[in-house]
């Protein structure tokens, strides 16, 4: 059984968007295949504009302060791109389910995949698990990486080791002061 739920792919590949946004329309079409999109999608003009809406209306939502603003949010991007669920055999990659119509543009795919997927992912994970680099939160960082939290624990609060440990190295340093005028 092939199970296609727009889950964690759709997420992280929002996050990859948000946290490195490409020049052109190409560079989403080569993204969206490094997170397994393998349909072809009809071009249009204002591709790469679109896609950068799409992506702001998700950050959006990453930054929505609490749970309730959050599912506001995102059931109003997907009432926005509701289709009803299909089949599809595309590329022969086997049968599977679909939730949008064929032959759609690009950001509008994405608008429908990264909607549901975020959705799919907050509801099992956890609506905590989505939100920006805990490093950019301390004193003196500027990081505003989108952090899809994936871990088991559930734990992930930074965007990278480096952010990670510069964020542990302040922390220390600041203990340290404060010890020393103790």
């Amino acid at each position: 059984m092939h199970l296609n739920p727009y889950g964690e792919y759709a997420v992280l590949l929002a996050e990859s968007l948000a946290n490195d946004w490409p020049t052109n329309r190409e560079g989403i079409v080569a993204r969206t295949r490094d997170f397994g999109m393998t349909m072809a999608f009809p071009q249009a003009p204002d591709d790469h504009a679109r896609t950068r809406r799409v992506i702001d209306e998700w950050l959006a939502v990453v930054d929505a302060a609490d749970p309730h603003r959050r599912a506001l949010l995102l059931n109003r991007q997907m009432a926005a791109v509701t289709a009803y669920p299909r089949l599809t055999d595309h590329d022969d990659e086997g049968w599977h389910l679909h939730y949008r119509d064929d032959h759609q543009f690009l950001p509008d795919v994405l608008a429908a995949v990264i909607s549901v997927g975020t959705a799919l992912h907050l509801t099992t994970r956890g609506m905590h698990r989505l939100g920006r680099c805990a490093a950019g939160e301390s004193s003196g960082d500027s990081c505003s990486a989108v952090v899809v939290d994936v871990t088991r624990n559930g734990r992930q609060r930074y965007c990278s080791v480096r952010c990670a440990n510069r964020s542990a190295v302040r922390r220390h340093r600041s203990r340290m002061k404060t010890g020393a005028r103790a």
